[in-house]
């Protein structure tokens, strides 16, 4: 599936359909991420720990405003396992990939730093089978580059890797007040959904003038993620206003896009 590349599709579900999750403040959802949370001491560097509950926090944060309160299982979930794999040497991520029968493509052995990504989406049905649902899965995968049509969920969890509190760069400092400081909780759904598509298209122009500055090749599903979001933008504000207010009015639905 397209959605899920790099990922052989005997390990992943292909159908669109849900992953069984408890329900979101069950004893059985706290039960399960509290076993990932004292899993990651024993894959991640302290400081790195601090980043992913950090990323988890703020992940929540985000979809209390963008997404239903179910959906906080599969956020808190992706935003755990998107790093699970951030300290490993190229070596291993190599391994890992071809294990999976994975094949990383010229501009990922070329940009390392992608590779964790893709790993980590591979490991997670095998290692934290419980939290393999697809909507998880791709939210890990491609929380590093973004991609063409992002959901909800995904656009989430690379927002919050990009502004969560430990993130102490001037540009992360800066486009976490980009979002809070317009008081996104105090706009219509609309507004909102344009307010998130603005702070993601800065998050990429971001990106890509740092890996322009560093010489650094440029992934395609970047590129592809900024022009499908500028794309929306030009698209809804060619929309009449009539239709803007309709658009507020449809509540949102798990995995669309915004």
């Amino acid at each position: 599936m397209a959605d899920i590349s790099s990922i052989p599709p005997s390990r992943a579900r292909t159908d669109g359909g849900t992953h069984a999750f408890p329900e979101a403040g069950s004893a059985e959802f706290s039960e399960l991420l509290a076993k990932v949370r004292l899993d990651l001491p024993r894959r991640l560097s302290p400081k790195r720990l601090i980043h992913v509950l950090a990323v988890e926090e703020m992940a929540v944060r985000l979809g209390r405003l963008y997404l239903s309160p179910r959906e906080e299982v599969r956020l808190r979930a992706a935003a755990l396992l998107h790093d699970i794999t951030k300290e490993y040497s190229v070596e291993r991520h190599l391994e890992v990939c071809r294990k999976y029968g994975i094949k990383p493509t010229a501009i990922e052995t070329a940009a390392p730093k992608t590779l964790h990504a893709i790993t980590a989406a591979a490991l997670i049905p095998d290692e934290y089978p419980a939290l393999a649902d697809p909507g998880v899965i791709r939210a890990v995968r491609w929380h590093t580059t973004g991609r063409r049509g992002m959901t909800v969920l995904e656009k989430l969890i690379y927002l919050a890797d990009y502004i969560d509190e430990s993130r102490t760069f001037p540009e992360c400092v800066r486009l976490r007040g980009m979002f809070w400081d317009a008081d996104p909780a105090s706009m219509d759904a609309e507004e909102r959904k344009e307010h998130l598509t603005r702070v993601l298209i800065e998050s990429f122009d971001i990106t890509l003038r740092g890996l322009i500055e560093d010489g650094m090749p440029i992934h395609p599903s970047t590129s592809e993620a900024r022009n499908s979001l500028i794309l929306l933008l030009k698209k809804n504000e060619n929309r009449l206003p009539d239709e803007k207010k309709e658009g507020a009015k449809e509540p949102g639905r798990r995995g669309s896009e915004v």
